[in-house]
């Protein structure tokens, strides 16, 4: 469990906007998968959720599926998730602007689960892993950063030993900011 005054830097960090002209709301990618208490604790709160699989595969997958969750700074939820997952790799942070809706965010990540190896075979790219979006993202080059932030402002990850913040962003031209923040 985090100490308070960890809890507070980084509902402070994902809560950051960055420019008052441009508002942004916080979110998290969830990896259901990773403990069944996530999507239990998702179901059971009330706040804004929805699966980034659709139709028959999000019902069959339910249980183990990713879920995008709007948070709020000052929400039971957004407490219990940070003291319960943080460090255990149960998902991503984001920030959009808050003119986007729930369904748009979804059709944006939608477009990221599924990838093809040099066969043709389809596989689940879990890009919404920290372990494997802080390798991946700064693979990519300008056109690959082009559609993975589309509307997203910054991506925010728990480090490898959870005691730092590793913060992503684009500036103009796409290219990859990382800031790492000590908790």
């Amino acid at each position: 469990m985090l100490e308070l005054q960890q809890l507070e830097k980084i509902k402070e960090i994902l809560f950051m906007t960055p420019d008052e002209q441009f508002p942004v709301s916080t979110y998290a990618i969830l990896d259901t998968a990773r403990d069944k208490v996530i999507y239990s604790k998702i179901m059971e709160s009330d706040v804004q959720s929805i699966c980034l699989y659709h139709g028959a595969k999000a019902e069959e997958l339910a249980t183990v599926a990713p879920y995008l969750v709007h948070l709020k700074k000052n929400d039971p939820f957004t407490d219990w998730l940070l003291n319960n997952g943080w460090g255990e790799s149960w998902g991503i942070f984001l920030q959009a602007p808050v003119s986007f809706k729930l369904n748009e965010l979804q059709r944006h990540f939608r477009k990221f689960l599924m990838v093809y190896d040099e066969d043709g075979k389809s596989l689940y790219f879990r890009f919404y892993d920290p372990r494997v979006f802080r390798i991946y993202l700064p693979t990519c080059h300008k056109d690959e950063l082009e559609i993975i932030y589309g509307m997203i402002s910054r991506y925010h990850v728990e480090s490898e030993d959870a005691g730092q913040l590793v913060v992503f962003s684009c500036t103009e031209g796409y290219k990859l900011s990382m800031n790492v923040v000590d908790l």
